[in-house]
């Protein structure tokens, strides 16, 4: 979109805008410009990087929900045409991917997510940045436990 400016192509530039918010939403929820946008991106793309990213970014995503069977050989055709993209991060990722195929396999079989573990993390800093100013450690350590150990205190009601 930025070399189409740069070079006044008003065609390009007009069918490049808003697709970096197509790239980045599930293709599910695309609107109708969005997804001409998309279509855009893969006739005009020189090299066609961005749009094979962007499908090699979906596949994987969509992985995940196969059968465990079925995602072992579409794991397998990822990474190969990922390590044969040409396109430099995906490449690394493709080895990344390689490297910790037996734990994806495993989630995948599982079920399992670290997002509960991610939620009590963001939880916890989100109460550090609220004990800003403590004068002790032990204050901050008893605030963390009393808003993540699970204790549901409640003030008693006023009577009159």
């Amino acid at each position: 979109w930025n070399q189409a400016r740069r070079e006044g192509d008003e065609e390009t530039t007009k069918r490049m805008r808003g697709v970096r918010y197509a790239v980045l939403k599930n293709p599910d929820h695309l609107t109708g410009r969005q997804d001409e946008s998309l279509t855009a991106l893969g006739n005009t793309d020189p090299r066609g990087q961005l749009y094979r990213a962007w499908r090699l970014k979906e596949l994987l995503r969509n992985l995940l929900r196969h059968p465990i069977e079925q995602a072992r050989g579409e794991l397998k055709h990822w990474v190969f045409w990922a390590s044969h993209s040409r396109i430099p991060e995906i490449v690394e990722l493709s080895r990344k991917i390689r490297r910790r195929r037996p734990d994806i396999l495993r989630t995948i079989e599982l079920g399992y997510s670290n997002a509960r573990l991610e939620a009590f993390n963001n939880r916890i800093k989100v109460t550090i940045r609220m004990a800003y100013g403590f004068h002790h450690v032990n204050n901050l350590i008893s605030f963390v436990m009393l808003r993540c150990g699970g204790l549901d205190i409640r003030l008693p009601e006023p009577t009159n």
